[in-house]
């Protein structure tokens, strides 16, 4: 029995690599899926385990000045992996219509191919985004959804480009995400940089409409597909999995936006002040669009996940 179940892993991981777009697997994490899952189930333990045990008889680190680095270092990588999704197609010679899937090894396929391994590696590293939760001992904003949306992006995103790295249509929604986040780490990093920035940041109502704009997007673009005469999109499977996950996601952001800005119902304040090595936490009050305001201080955002009408991270 075990012999058998080793043998039909083994096979289907032979399917795998026969599947695997020869372009892109040179690439560092493409060769099988059991390095990016083994990552991820480790980025995945330590977030809920081993990082809050390890930080429970430690004071928070202050990490103003790595956050301020980290997140603006996270805007210029967004930013140019929107310019190569531009250059590669999208501004050139994508209609944004019935975009196939470019299965040649022309210069434009592959500069597309580098751009979509490149936003997947992003991901890889947004888990800093968790890592600087826990080494400040910010464990409440480590939801289940917050971990398995971090955790499950890059992996789905892995099957993706080893079957389709040159997307066509089906990468839009890529692009707009990386846009988003060129403007959500703008603001993450304005945030963390204190107090004095606090008069840029007129425009935190705005990041939720930023969200239902982007699903907007994705989710009208993606739904062509559905009425257009004919479509001879290679992989169907994606097309309907991208149409989901913007509708999906318009919904929840919508009921947020309805819950916060029509009826006024604002997440309560809460204190909490457990006693750590002998000393009382800051306190802490929770604001729209699951933001904290630390002593009068820089507001920290998760990167735009939802949990139960909050919005937790992007």
């Amino acid at each position: 029995m075990l012999g058998e179940a080793v043998s039909n892993i083994l096979q289907f991981h032979s399917y795998l690599q026969s599947r695997t777009d020869v372009r892109v697997r040179d690439y560092p994490l493409m060769q099988s899926p059991i390095e990016m899952t083994t990552i991820l189930a480790a980025y995945a333990f330590f977030s809920v385990y081993v990082g809050p045990r390890w930080m429970a008889n430690r004071k928070p680190f202050h990490l103003n000045t790595a956050m301020i680095i980290y997140n603006l270092s996270m805007v210029l990588l967004n930013a140019y992996i929107v310019y190569e999704f531009m250059m590669s197609g999208w501004a050139t010679t994508f209609t944004w219509r019935c975009d196939l899937i470019d299965t040649s090894s022309s210069p434009q396929a592959l500069r597309m191919i580098r751009v979509a391994w490149l936003f997947y590696f992003s991901k890889y590293i947004e888990l800093l985004d968790t890592v600087f939760f826990v080494l400040r001992k910010k464990q409440s904003q480590i939801t289940f959804l917050h971990v398995f949306h971090h955790a499950f992006m890059p992996w789905t995103w892995w099957w993706g480009i080893t079957l389709t790295p040159a997307g066509g249509m089906g990468c839009f929604h890529a692009m707009v995400n990386a846009t988003v986040h060129v403007i959500m780490y703008f603001y993450y990093g304005l945030s963390a940089a204190g107090p004095r920035f606090q008069k840029y940041l007129w425009w935190k109502k705005y990041m939720t409409a930023i969200q239902l704009i982007q699903f907007v997007l994705v989710s009208i673009h993606i739904s062509q597909y559905y009425f257009m005469e004919k479509c001879d999109y290679q992989v169907p499977l994606w097309i309907h999995l991208i149409w989901m996950y913007g509708v999906f996601f318009f919904l929840l952001f919508s009921n947020f936006w309805v819950q916060a800005y029509i009826r006024g119902k604002r997440l309560p304040s809460a204190n909490h002040n457990p006693k750590q090595n002998g000393s009382l936490a800051e306190p802490i009050t929770v604001v729209a669009n699951g933001k904290h305001m630390e002593n009068g201080n820089a507001h920290h955002y998760t990167n735009g996940k939802i949990v139960l009408g909050k919005v937790k991270e992007i």
